[in-house]
């Protein structure tokens, strides 16, 4: 490594066919571009996905009525049914798995503007909660609190918005908290301006522009009387929510008379198996990204071990004037080796340097965009970087050992003879 008659030869030969040694070099250097950007990129599609849901409670599920599509016990096919309050206290003293349950209520979304004070009018998504709730839904209070078990208990006409809710019934500079809001007819204080930490929005609609206010309020408010339209669950450690989706399932048919084998009757999003399949694709993205970029990778070494075949065949009678002279087979190979590994090296470092700057430049592009991309924060680790660079030196070593043994396989005499 510190010879430097060998490094002065090597640079020399390098330097009598510059345009051959480029454009040997270039084939290293764009597959290790496109490994470094390719995976950066796929990183930061892993980033925003679940940045955005990363957040949410991964042991969680959510469940909803549908049509029934099997008669059962007297009931035809197509019955519409709903959850009732009573299926709350059922469910925690049936189900031990069940660590947090949250009902849900839907506001009147269907008559055009539902918010209004004074000339300001809006048309938002209106939820009726349980505190527990924001443990399975992650939600930041940017201004005041949360709705919580006091407000459910004494059935206080409080509740949480959305900043877009903000910046439609409010003025720039004017402060929500402690204000009104008459929503759907009944006059509501905002007690809390909250700022939703995942992009998973369980009834539809955008997270910011969402008011919520407590499940007793909004029951008794709008005369909801005993329906629950959906529910919101969290398995306790040690239990897979998908165990405890199913059997959640079998109860609620039990309880309001579905058929067991009818598929249809209750729906169910299941965090924990969306997570499973996120975590596949990402999986996959990156193995393809690997396969790619090794493949290209390994063009460019072929290239360079042609090339070097090339340079052996020019400089033949050169190296039998140095076997001639007392030059070991061992000396010959790590010439050859040392000139394959500096230029596919070389050629690498610069094409994962050259990689890594313009992931920066995406950085800093898409930090403009704000969180709501889906495309953030393109970045590779350190091992990746070590990995690449291990992957360039055996693959100089191995593009430079064919020719080498090339090289010292012609007798002495034969190669001075060469024309």
């Amino acid at each position: 490594m510190f010879d430097l008659d060998l490094w002065s030869e090597i640079i020399s030969a390098l330097k009598k066919n510059r345009m051959r040694s480029f454009m040997t070099a270039f084939g290293v250097f764009w597959g290790i571009f496109m490994l470094i950007v390719m995976s950066g990129a796929g990183k930061a599609l892993e980033n925003g996905v679940l940045d955005g849901v990363r957040a949410f409670a991964t042991n969680s599920a959510f469940f909803w009525t549908e049509r029934t599509s099997v008669p059962y016990e007297g009931f035809q096919r197509g019955r519409r049914w709903n959850y009732e309050t009573s299926d709350i206290d059922y469910i925690r003293d049936n189900v031990k798995e069940v660590e947090y349950l949250s009902p849900r209520l839907f506001g009147n979304q269907q008559a055009g503007n539902n918010t209004i004070r004074g000339e300001r009018a809006g048309a938002f998504n209106v939820y009726g909660d349980y505190p527990d709730y924001f443990k399975i839904d992650r939600w930041t209070p940017a201004k005041g609190r949360l709705i919580n078990d006091i407000d459910m208990l004494q059935e206080r006409k409080v509740c949480n918005i959305g900043e877009r809710v903000v910046e439609v019934m409010f003025g720039k500079d004017e402060n929500p908290i402690g204000q009104y809001l008459k929503i759907s007819g009944v006059y509501f204080q905002v007690v809390g301006v909250i700022h939703a930490e995942t992009r998973i929005n369980i009834g539809g609609g955008k997270k910011e522009e969402t008011i919520i206010i407590p499940f007793s309020t909004m029951r008794k408010a709008y005369n909801y009387g005993n329906r629950v339209y959906f529910f919101s669950v969290t398995s306790k450690p040690g239990t897979k929510v998908s165990d405890l989706e199913e059997k959640l399932k079998t109860l609620l048919k039990d309880r309001h008379k579905i058929a067991p084998d009818d598929q249809q009757a209750i729906g169910s999003f299941n965090i924990e198996k969306e997570f499973v399949k996120f975590n596949a694709l990402f999986l996959g993205i990156q193995g393809l990204t690997w396969i790619v970029g090794i493949g290209t990778l390994l063009a460019g070494v072929i290239g360079v071990s042609n090339i070097m075949l090339v340079i052996i065949k020019e400089r033949t009678q050169e190296i039998g004037i140095q076997r001639a002279i007392g030059a070991t087979p061992a000396t010959v190979i790590k010439h050859i080796v040392a000139e394959s590994v500096f230029l596919t090296v070389m050629a690498g470092y610069i094409g994962l340097s050259l990689g890594v700057g313009v992931l920066e430049i995406l950085n800093q592009i898409l930090l403009r965009g704000g969180d709501k991309l889906f495309f953030r924060n393109p970045e590779i680790n350190l091992t990746m970087a070590l990995s690449a660079l291990a992957v360039l030196v055996v693959a100089g070593i191995i593009a430079g050992l064919i020719p080498a043994k090339r090289a010292v396989s012609i007798k002495p005499i034969d190669a001075i003879r060469d024309e």
